[in-house]
Order: structure tokens, then sequence, then C-alpha cells
């Protein structure tokens, strides 16, 4: 099955893959995943919380349970398949390794935090897949500029608005980046119907009150504008680069530019081992798993499609906060959660 790109741009026809080389490209992030759990495992032996290590575990599980589901996909329909995998084991991968860097705000801070994340995944980026940098043409160099300061505004800005309003908040707030994507890029007006419903339970959970932090939510805001920013640009990479060259650099440079501020917020912090293990593990759970998902499903998935289906992330931030972080949310604000699965569940049996 072939999807086309539905921005004005010229209109780039997605691959199509066999359900074989699905199994490989999601059992290859299953094993980045297993990878992440033994590093959080190791951080529990040293003392982190003990839900931190056995939580990584359904991330692993999404990512193999999604091998197993484009296995037993119908050839034609197996790119498709693929891509919803693809994007669940991205969302959910993302959702936990926030909750976990969250645990090393009190020792790191944020923007330690994300110094250390961002460092981790270009490591492992570099040292996986080589870059050609001398191979690249202008035409490449553009999104991958692009990319990388991408990847500075919306890791932050969410990061602090994760510490001041909750992971849950936070990421339904950022949920609005996609959402604009979808709104933009519809051209059925189911898609305009389902990205109206999301936004409007988007509302209902960031409804001002007495307690509201308004700059936790402006900066939830601004990281939706990174996340928007996100999509589009990884469209483009998708479609310039054959592999993860073009994302692998962009990590690279977005690391680069947390030096400075990273050696000074560490220097001013009492950095511990647990931390720094945290830290670590959300460098591969929030940056590699997604960043080998997104790309490969941006390329079997329409970008409205795309935009709508990433609505389950707030609901996988709102159970994992609750789970790991114990962040309880009201009645009004699960009800809410419930009507974005809901008009998810919607977009997805409308497709065709």
């Amino acid at each position: 099955m072939h999807f086309a790109n539905t921005f004005g741009g010229p209109r780039i026809r997605c691959v199509s893959i066999t359900a074989g080389a699905a199994v490989g490209v999601v059992g290859d992030v299953a094993g980045v995943v297993d990878v992440a759990g033994t590093a959080a495992g190791t951080a529990s032996m040293a003392g982190t919380a003990g839900a931190t290590g056995p939580a990584v575990a359904p991330v692993a599980a999404v990512a193999k349970v999604a091998a197993v589901a484009a296995e037993r996909a119908a050839p034609g329909d197996s790119g498709w398949a693929v891509g919803i995998g693809l994007m669940t084991g991205a969302a959910a991968s993302a959702q936990l390794g926030a909750a976990v860097a969250a645990q090393a705000f009190p020792v790191l801070g944020p923007v330690g935090v994300v110094a250390i994340r961002q460092w981790v995944a270009s490591g492992i980026m570099l040292a996986s897949i080589r870059p050609k940098f001398r191979q690249f043409t202008a035409r490449q160099w553009r999104p991958v500029l692009a990319l990388a300061l991408v990847y500075m505004l919306m890791n932050i800005t969410l990061y602090v608005s994760i510490q001041r309003i909750g992971l849950g908040l936070a990421v339904t707030l950022e949920f609005l980046g996609p959402l604009s994507v979808a709104l933009m890029a519809s051209r059925r007006a189911v898609d305009y119907g389902c990205a109206v419903l999301a936004g409007a339970a988007a509302v209902v959970l960031a409804r001002p009150q007495p307690s509201t932090d308004y700059l936790g939510i402006a900066l939830a805001l601004a990281a939706a504008a990174g996340w928007a920013g996100y999509i589009m640009v990884n469209r483009v990479i998708g479609a310039r680069f054959q592999d993860s060259q073009g994302s692998a650099v962009a990590i690279t440079i977005s690391a680069l530019l947390y030096v400075p501020v990273g050696i000074v917020m560490l220097a001013s912090h009492p950095v511990t081992l647990v931390a720094l293990a945290r830290a670590a593990t959300a460098g591969v759970l929030c940056t590699i798993v997604p960043m080998v998902c997104d790309v490969r499903a941006l390329r079997r998935v329409p970008a409205r499609f795309y935009g709508v289906f990433m609505s389950v992330n707030p609901v996988l931030a709102a159970l994992i906060g609750l789970v790991v972080l114990r962040q309880s949310l009201a009645i009004t604000e699960w009800l809410a959660i419930a009507a974005i699965v809901t008009v998810n569940a919607v977009s997805i049996a409308a497709r065709g």
C-alpha cells in the first residue's frame, strides 16, 4: 500500500515493505529497548526506585508484539500494520522514558537531564549508524540542521513543563502539535472532526484552575510547536535519506549545542550514579527508539494519520505518570483522555 505526502510540496510515495522486512525493523527496536531495560535494571540495583527497571519491560513487549503482528499481516496491509506498530512503540517508549527522566529532576534538573539524554542518544546513534557526513548534499543538510534546532526546543520546553505541571498534562498539551498537523493536512471530514474532538478533550485537560501554572502550560505549548516541526521535518528527512543518517547527525548537533549549558548545570548539581543512569535510560527510550520508529512510520502512513494517531501519547503519559510517578488525575481528566482514545479509534476505523 502506498500513501502520498498530503502537504503542499511534491507528492512523495512512501516505500512499501514486506512483512519479513517489517519484522526485522521492529525486532531491532525491541533489541534497543532490551538494552534500555538492562540499563534501568542496573540503575535499580544501584538504588533507583524499584519500578524503574520492571517498568521498561512493557515497552519491549509492545515492540515484540508489533513484530508478531507484522509477521502475520497480509502482504497488502503490511505497510499499514507496521506503521501502527511503530507509532505505538514510539509513543510508549517516549512516555516511559519521560517518567524515568522526571525521577532524576531533583538531582540534575531538567536541563541537566536533557543534556545527558542527548549525549547518550548521540553516542549510540553515531556508533550504530556511522553517518557519512561528506556525502551529504546541501539539500540534505538543511532539514538535518532544522531538526537539530527542533530537538533543542522540544526537549527542554517539555521537560521543564513536566517538572512544573506533571507528565500527563504536559504531554497532553504537547499533543496540540501533531493535532495541528492533522488539521492542516486533512482532506476528509472525518479527519477534521476527529482532530477537533481530540483538541476539545485536550482543552478540558488544560482548563484554567486556581492552581494553574501558566508558565508550565506555555512551555508545554512551545513543546507542541516543536513536535509539529518534528513531524514536518522528519517527513522530509525520511524522503531524502534512505536510512537514519540524517536523524543521527541531527541528534548529534543537538547534543553538541547542549554541551555548554549541560556542563554548567552538572557542575552546579550534586551528580549521583542513580540520576545519571536514569538520564541515560531516558536517552534511549525518549530519543533512540522513537527516532527509529517515527522515521520509518512516516514512510508508511500519511502525516495527517500520524498526527491523529499520536493522541495515544496523553493516554500513555497519564497511565505511566500514575504508575511510575504516582501523579493522579481527576475523573474529568480521565474522561477527556477516554474521549481522545475514542477519537483515535474512529480515525483508524475510517481509514482507507
